[in-house]
């Protein structure tokens, strides 16, 4: 006797060996033996032999009319015998019977199974719902087809190149477009992005990079609505100086300048004036909206995206010829050894005479010409006199920095600036300390500080920069920076407090402290109860939080971008082989461009040894450059191991010139994760 049966929703026959209570011991066409249940049991039969009778049986239901047996079923559950004798007019032989139930198994969209053999036909609506479905599925897949035969033959189809972003960074994967992207970037063996650029859905490698930070950053678009600039107050008093302010020649929000006045009694002031849009921005208003909602300029290079919009920032910008309203802190200082006898805060209006430039200046104001007086140049006097406090000012700070157990930070790093014209880039090697920018980061870390301290003794909560121990042991204890709301030290600075509040054009918790800073200028022992934000203030712990998230996001998209704009370089210099020197283990920097990769293979050389390299390939879309040791040039020369020495991670590098415009990038080369460019 043989068997058709079913096993784990499977139709299988076999021959019977033998019977045991409620089971048959079978064999399969294989030779492999089964238990099989009486109850699993839907046909006994004699011939034909089983995998003849399952040959047929497929046969049979592949010729099956399944609308016509739909109709002869009726609404009312039946068995498949019963079914089987009024479809064939006769009662079904065993290929038949056999056929019929896996005719029945595989249409269940025609037929409800009810039990071993047993079935109920569908009702007609639900019948004519499924099988509309499964035209439309045939239809999809028609479509999907030729949507994988376009992207094959190098076309974006018309239907994806409203969602090209979309389908790329948080596509919907049950959709018909991101199938066939899938499967044609499978059947072309590369991925959704390159398909993507081959197919000029994405414009280029620059773009795929932009595009993804914009969909995740920026859905509703970088630009502004319309908006109306608010009015700072007129009723200020004008100072009585020729402010100057120092930046690259690609800045455009100025919001640092200064001034130096030789008093009568012999002291020298040194005023620092900061762009003042809190006098006008108030809490909760339509800009301080779009500020919060931004937290931060983003900085890339050759391009940014500012905090505030353009005519906000050109009404307080403090532009050379303009007379702008600014928060201004005065230090009047002794010239015999730069001590700090006094500060004063105050709001008002600052005449600005000149916006110095980096670009234009740097060849001439060096520490040579600032120690002998040579050369000429705007505001030379004051420079002289600002970079004799700067010295004081750092060395002062280093001070501090050993009180807190650290090395000295360390004055031959090397920073680099990027310039892009029509997409070419020039990446200009600079040595971190040159003279102008230790005056302009110097008096910024003064100005934060001093102010940092102000909104502590008057008992107004900030937003500050906090570096002290942190999780781990020894040095590397001390690296942990957090944002708090209470004065807290910064020891990689070598400060008491240090509170963000000279970029109030470009960072939002610089905005927030100077409201803060404001009130306690304006109202001393009483600004705890006018300040904007009160002590433990809910909305200032989210705004901290926010911007955490928001700079994080934006300083990654920084790194992402030095890091294409390095390889662009490559490319445009046809560069075969370059130089480099050693972080770290398999960890290299290149001398020319801060591009930091890792090298397989690497043997064993001391941090700072210079090697020459062969450029293998490198890959826009996925950023990797591909390497070959060609020599190790030397043993490190001393200068360029302390340029890699440990001492300093690159946080109090980053405070350093954070008040720069953002085209200087600094490359930190902490031991626990050697870092890539970032810009600031």
């Amino acid at each position: 006797m043989n068997l058709f049966f079913e096993e784990s929703g499977d139709f299988k026959v076999g021959s019977v060996l033998s019977t045991a209570g409620e089971a048959y011991q079978v064999e399969l066409a294989s030779g492999k033996r089964t238990k099989v249940k009486i109850k699993d049991v839907l046909l006994q039969f004699e011939k034909p032999a089983p995998e003849v009778l399952l040959a047929e049986a497929k046969g049979i239901a592949a010729e099956v009319d399944l609308d016509f047996l739909w109709e002869v079923a009726g609404q009312e559950e039946f068995g498949f015998p019963e079914l089987g004798a009024e479809y064939f007019g006769h009662a079904p032989l065993p290929a038949e019977a056999a056929g019929l139930v896996l005719a029945l198994h595989n249409a269940p969209i025609y037929f409800y199974k009810k039990g071993r053999g047993r079935y109920k036909a569908a009702p007609e609506q639900s019948l004519r719902a499924a099988q509309a479905g499964i035209e439309k599925k045939k239809q999809q897949a028609l479509i999907q087809a030729g949507y994988v035969d376009e992207l094959k033959a190098g076309t974006l189809p018309a239907s994806m190149q409203p969602i090209v972003a979309q389908l790329l960074f948080k596509p919907d994967k049950n959709t018909i477009e991101y199938k066939a992207l899938e499967a044609a970037a499978d059947e072309l063996q590369t991925t959704a992005p390159r398909l993507m650029l081959a197919t000029k859905g994405i414009a280029s490698p620059k773009a795929l990079h932009m595009g993804r930070f914009l969909f995740e950053n920026f859905p509703r678009g970088a630009g502004f609505a319309p908006v109306a600039v608010p009015a700072a107050p007129t009723a200020l008093p004008v100072a009585h100086v020729a402010a100057f302010s120092i930046d690259d020649v690609t800045t455009t929000e100025i919001d640092d300048a200064f001034s130096v006045e030789q008093l009568a009694d012999g002291t020298v002031r040194v005023g620092i004036h900061i762009a003042a849009p809190g006098l006008a921005i108030k809490p909760d208003d339509e800009i301080d909206k779009i500020a919060r909602n931004r937290m931060s300029t983003v900085y890339m290079p050759g391009d940014k995206i500012t905090m505030l919009p353009d005519e906000v920032v050109n009404a307080f910008t403090l532009a050379e010829g303009t007379t702008c309203p600014a928060l201004s802190l005065y230090a009047v200082l002794n010239p015999e050894d730069w001590s700090t006898i006094s500060t004063t805060t105050r709001a008002e209006l600052v005449p600005i005479k000149s916006n110095l430039r980096h670009n234009d200046l740097d060849e001439l104001v060096n520490e040579e010409t600032l120690e002998n007086g040579a050369g000429e140049y705007p505001h030379k006097s004051e420079l002289g006199l600002l970079w004799k406090w700067a010295l004081k000012l750092e060395a002062g700070r280093m001070v501090k920095r050993e009180a807190f157990g650290l090395k000295p930070e360390q004055g031959n790093r090397v920073d680099f600036n990027f310039y892009v014209d029509d997409d070419v880039v020039s990446i200009v090697r600079r040595k971190r300390g040159a003279p102008l920018d230790k005056i302009v980061a110097e008096l910024m870390i003064f100005a934060n500080s001093t102010w940092g301290k102000l909104l502590h003794d008057s008992g107004v909560p900030g937003i500050y920069r906090s570096q002290g121990a942190g999780s781990g042991a020894g040095w590397a204890a001390k690296m942990q920076v957090r944002m708090v709301t209470h004065a807290a030290p910064h020891q990689g600075l070598g400060v008491d407090q240090y509170a963000w509040s000279t970029s109030p054009l470009r960072r939002y918790t610089d905005l927030v402290n100077q409201w803060q800073i404001i009130a306690c200028a304006e109202h001393g022992v009483t600004a705890p109860l006018v300040a904007p934000f009160k002590p433990r203030d809910a909305t200032l712990f989210s705004i901290v939080s926010a911007f955490d998230a928001a700079y994080a996001a934006y300083n990654e998209f920084q790194q992402t971008m030095e890091r294409y704009w390095c390889l662009r370089w490559l490319a445009q210099e046809g560069a075969k082989q370059v130089d480099a020197v050693v972080l770290k283990d398999d960890v290299l920097r290149l001398t020319d461009v801060p591009l930091v990769i890792r090298l397989s293979g690497m043997p064993q050389v001391a941090r700072g040894t210079p090697v020459r390299l062969d450029i293998v390939r490198w890959d826009e879309v996925d950023l990797s450059l591909e390497a070959r040791l060609l020599e190790v040039v030397a043993a490190p020369a001393q200068d360029m191991a302390a340029e890699e020495d440990e001492g300093d991670t690159g946080e109090a590098a980053v405070e350093e010139v954070v008040e720069a415009e953002g085209v200087v990038a600094v490359v930190s080369t902490d031991d626990a994760t050697p870092a890539t460019p970032s810009i600031l």
